[in-house]
């Protein structure tokens, strides 16, 4: 039988690393990680972690490693992330996250089939975010030039409302390119180092994009 998937996918925010964990999800069955997704949900239901997070979000700034580390092990030590694989989006984020979740996998005698830097102009990623839109219920993302909804202001997947993110905004988008830039970018070189990066352009058409990240 052969061994699941277990990907990760780097790059700045807007470049398309939900969009490509989504195709991934519907033709692999692995299971998408967004430690955005997580975190809105616990903003949503107003937990402790959710209004941690909520500091740091609002200004574009990092989760602390620590409460990261803890929340992302958690799934990824669940049964059916175990089973069907997955694939990680905004983690890990840092070099030490990085380190963290090599020696889970360690733990677990799993390894990373693949991490995938996709690299975008920041111009362009400006430009992307600019019109983004994200449902308040389940997380998933619109673009209103790209990938707008079928129904304006309305979530196709849950009729949930859509809203422009507070941390898409035009300050808060370059507050995040900066932090991208210091703290995420490194994590590439490590991967590098590692042997196991694939370095993608990911400005075409997202189903080029999803051809290069799955060739053998």
């Amino acid at each position: 039988m052969a061994e699941p998937l277990r990907l990760v996918l780097i790059g700045p925010p807007g470049v398309g690393k939900g969009t490509q964990a989504t195709m991934l999800e519907q033709n692999f069955g692995v299971r998408p990680i967004s430690s955005g997704v997580i975190f809105r949900n616990e903003i949503e239901a107003e937990t402790d972690l959710g209004r941690l997070a909520k500091r740091y979000i609002d200004h574009g700034e990092l989760v602390p490693n620590g409460v990261t580390i803890e929340m992302m092990a958690k799934r990824l030590r669940s049964d059916d992330v175990r089973k069907s694989g997955f694939v990680l989006d905004g983690f890990p984020r840092t070099v030490r996250q990085a380190e963290a979740l090599d020696e889970l996998l360690d733990e677990m005698d799993e390894h990373l089939t693949k991490v995938v830097s996709i690299e975008v102009p920041e111009d362009v990623v400006v430009g992307r975010l600019a019109g983004r839109l994200g449902c308040t219920k389940c997380g998933e993302i619109y673009q209103a030039q790209t990938k707008p909804p079928k129904r304006e202001g309305l979530c196709d997947k849950c009729n949930g409302p859509l809203i422009v993110r507070s941390d898409d905004t035009p300050e808060t988008t370059k507050a995040r390119l900066h932090i991208f830039n210091e703290k995420t970018r490194p994590v590439i070189d490590y991967y590098a180092e590692k042997g196991n990066l694939l370095r993608v352009d990911g400005s075409g058409d997202p189903m080029d994009v999803y051809k290069e990240i799955i060739a053998p």
